[in-house]
């Protein structure tokens, strides 16, 4: 009973594969991109490409265990909610009260360690920020307002 258990299982995560996501990600406007209209230094910068880009523009790299369902599932999920709710691509196209109010939500999710999410950070270390790099981009957002 527990091998038929068993069995049943990995034919169905076997099966799963089957249902791909779809990684293609829209094309990019530079004259719409949040660097290119804030032009952040150059650190700020690399930070937000590091740490941001990939769930909240539409510049995400997909790693490889994107192709492993069910976690290409939740990751997808999580790149299209923060797309979303912030998408860095798309900031020329916003009004200028929701982009101060979007500002506002960066400097207080990130002086809050809401963001960059734990889950992000648990598989890209190089997404982890330091207090110092958290201050820099909590004052860089601050000062944009």
């Amino acid at each position: 009973m527990v091998k038929r258990i068993i069995y049943i299982i990995l034919a169905l995560l076997v099966i799963i594969q089957l249902f791909r996501i779809d990684k293609t990600n829209p094309p990019v406007d530079a004259s719409q991109d949040f660097v290119q209209l804030t032009s952040p230094p150059t650190e700020i910068a690399q930070l937000l490409k590091s740490v941001c880009y990939d769930c909240h523009s539409h510049e995400t790299v997909y790693p490889w265990y994107t192709n492993v369902a069910p976690v290409s599932w939740w990751i997808k999920d999580h790149i299209d909610h923060g797309r979303k709710h912030l998408n860095f691509s798309v900031w020329g196209t916003y009004e200028p009260k929701k982009a101060d109010h979007k500002l506002e939500e960066c400097y207080e999710m990130v002086e809050a360690k809401d963001m960059p999410l734990n889950s992000y950070t648990w598989v890209h270390g190089n997404a982890r920020l330091t207090d110092a790099q958290r201050e820099q981009l909590v004052t860089w957002f601050k000062g944009l307002r």
